[in-house]
């Protein structure tokens, strides 16, 4: 009798312990570090995280999702700091779009070192220590661009590709889809500019794409932007030149609200559009299936579609054009 007393306490205390580690293992506080603060594009991905945060806490986990990052995407040094901070702080993981390939691989690396995985979103690193990568294609993205832009001119005329920033492997793989595709398919137009940068801003953007049609305005048939505050500034900055409209064929690349409001109107003729809220919200996933030991698959592609005047008031298509980020932001 006082054998089976003590197996039976024995077995009560064994599964109180492993009910009490249970409950512990669930309980994560994730970082989540953008490349910027400012962006339509980065509050979508915020929605995302957050949207993951709250479903997950109604399936019972115990989550807190932290959203830090640089307010402008050209700060390295702050970016890093962000990640190096919260590797100290031993949060449970690190969800990362890092703004530039390099720079940010050795702090990704120590962090994992350390034992805070990380995965990494929007944007490649130069190293394979991540436990996922989460993003578009966005070389197929850049290919749907130029080959767009390609068939509005009808394969010929003079085109400016407007960059972002140097070591940013999103919008440089953007850039070299988009310089491919007219290579092969469209070998008649002539590229007049491909060496200019928008920098990390609208305003930037904005001096850059002046600068460009000062020289080039009244020879440019097409423009190709790679990211969003570029795509504003340039639609602006053909209007300030009275070249918008459709006189000179403009295709950018995320949807801002701007944007949006320039496609309906008429200055730009397409928009190469992410998923960022998808985006945010894999990311958080990911990161947890990987600390509660399941499987996850080393790239996970969020889609990339063309979204132009005929197809942006379709259902699928004006969700990705007006998230409803108010459903999940604090």
């Amino acid at each position: 009798m006082k054998s089976l007393t003590r197996l039976v306490c024995s077995v009560l205390i064994f599964a109180f312990g492993a009910s009490a580690f249970g409950a512990e293992r669930r309980s994560y506080t994730i970082a989540v570090i953008p490349k910027g603060t400012t962006h339509e594009f980065w509050k979508s991905i915020n929605a995302g995280a957050f949207k993951a945060r709250n479903e997950l806490r109604d399936k019972g986990v115990r989550i807190n999702v932290i959203w830090k990052g640089p307010l402008k995407e050209d700060d390295r040094d702050q970016q890093i700091q962000v990640v190096e901070n919260f590797m100290t702080r031993r949060v449970s993981g690190i969800v990362l779009a890092p703004l530039d390939s390099q720079a940010l691989v050795r702090p990704v690396e120590n962090a994992v070192e350390g034992k805070v995985p990380v995965v990494v979103i929007d944007s490649g690193l130069k190293s394979d220590k991540y436990v996922s990568f989460v993003a578009t294609d966005n070389y197929k993205g850049g290919q749907m661009a130029g080959d767009y832009l390609g068939t509005l001119l009808g394969g010929k005329g003079n085109v400016i590709l407007l960059r972002y920033a140097v070591g940013s492997a999103s919008t440089e793989a953007r850039e070299n889809g988009f310089l491919d595709v007219l290579k092969s398919k469209h070998p008649n137009i002539n590229l007049i500019s491909t060496d200019q940068y928008a920098g990390a801003t609208r305003e930037t953007a904005y001096q850059a794409s002046q600068n460009l049609l000062n020289r080039f305005g009244r020879e440019v048939d097409g423009i190709f932007c790679a990211n969003e505050p570029s795509t504003i500034a340039m639609t602006k900055a053909l209007r300030d030149i009275g070249r918008a409209g459709g006189i000179v064929k403009m295709v950018g690349f995320d949807a801002g609200s701007q944007s949006v409001v320039d496609m309906k109107n008429g200055d730009l003729q397409g928009l190469i559009v992410q998923n960022p809220v998808l985006m945010g919200y894999l990311g958080v996933m990911t990161m947890i299936d990987h600390l509660e030991g399941k499987p996850v698959e080393k790239r996970i592609d969020t889609g990339v579609v063309l979204v132009t005047s005929e197809n942006m008031e379709m259902p699928g298509i004006k969700e990705l054009l007006n998230p409803p980020l108010e459903k999940y932001l604090d």
